[in-house]
């Protein structure tokens, strides 16, 4: 082999050697990055900083952060990343950001108006689009059912509500992140984008407990969009993770119907009819021929008679 031929050899050899020794992420690295995406999107409005860094930062802390997902979850508030909260961290759930408390957003924005519109934009392939305007039109009536607001589809362009199906970057800088992960987003009631609902459809939307199914979703995000934020309460409809329940009957659970009543009050048709006050009867003719006594006697040189009822 001539001098030149000895040197590109070496040079392959070393190439080989370097680039078959390049590191990899390891699952550990690949979790502490998922967790800082996480707990930014949903637990921070500034961001959250790396765990490894050490600079001072005007972005959250990360341990600090952790803290606040896993005692919003009633999980053991460790600081670190566990198991327990790897799991919550990997359910399928809502967009929506988890730090508002107290059930209603700032500012408590609600629809003042006694019928609210809705227009579905774009519909999913997943199913046929009568089933999808019935969905919808079920999901907005666990509300209509208890609050004095009806809903109302409409074909308008300025509809009050604006419901899609979209995948990724759909234009209101909150792209989906295909399946399995984030399943829909709302806003809050007001002008512009408020009140509309997102729906990924990267997700298989079901009527069923396959894939997402479309009623709970929906009937989540409308939450939202009359001004409800995410609840602790895991059997609230308002928590901010997917799990199927059997939709057959299905009535807003406590926690949801207490805080959207708190902002639009009771619906007057369901409220509890007042109890009729109590009558006596006609008085007694004391002249009627007819007028049976039960009883009759003389106390104190008085007569007395007596009739029950």
């Amino acid at each position: 082999m001539d001098s030149m031929n000895a040197v590109k050899a070496a040079i392959i050899l070393v190439c080989t050697a370097t680039c078959g020794a390049m590191p990899t992420s390891s699952p550990r690295q690949e979790s502490l990055s998922k967790a800082q995406n996480y707990l930014s999107q949903f637990f921070s409005e500034v961001g959250v900083a790396s765990p490894s860094s050490v600079m001072r930062s005007s972005l959250d802390s990360f341990n600090d952060t952790l803290r606040k997902m896993q005692e919003f979850f009633g999980l053991e508030v460790t600081g670190q990343l566990d198991s327990n909260t790897l799991e919550v961290m990997a359910r399928p759930r809502c967009g929506f950001n988890d730090m508002a408390r107290y059930g209603h957003f700032d500012g408590r924005p609600k629809w003042n108006k006694a019928v609210v519109t809705y227009r579905i934009t774009d519909y999913t392939p997943d199913m046929s689009q009568r089933d999808v305007d019935s969905t919808i039109a079920k999901a907005f009536k666990l509300y209509s059912d208890i609050i004095p607001l009806d809903f109302q589809q409409s074909d308008s362009e300025t509809a009050d509500i604006m419901i899609k199906f979209k995948s990724g970057d759909h234009g209101d800088f909150a792209p989906f992140d295909r399946q399995n992960g984030v399943l829909a987003h709302a806003f809050s009631p007001g002008e512009g984008n408020g009140g509309d609902a997102h729906f990924d459809e990267d997700e298989n939307w079901t009527l069923t407990s396959e894939g997402a199914n479309l009623f709970l979703v929906a009937a989540h995000e409308f939450g939202h969009a009359l001004g409800l934020v995410h609840s602790q309460d895991e059997t609230a409809l308002m928590f901010p993770t997917y799990k199927y329940v059997d939709t057959d009957g299905y009535t807003l659970p406590d926690d949801d119907r207490e805080g959207v009543q708190a902002l639009y009050g009771v619906r007057s048709d369901i409220l509890p009819k007042p109890q009729p006050e109590p009558t006596s009867g006609p008085p007694l003719d004391r002249c009627n021929r007819d007028l049976v006594f039960d009883a009759v006697t003389t106390i104190g040189g008085k007569l007395f008679f007596f009739k029950d009822g």
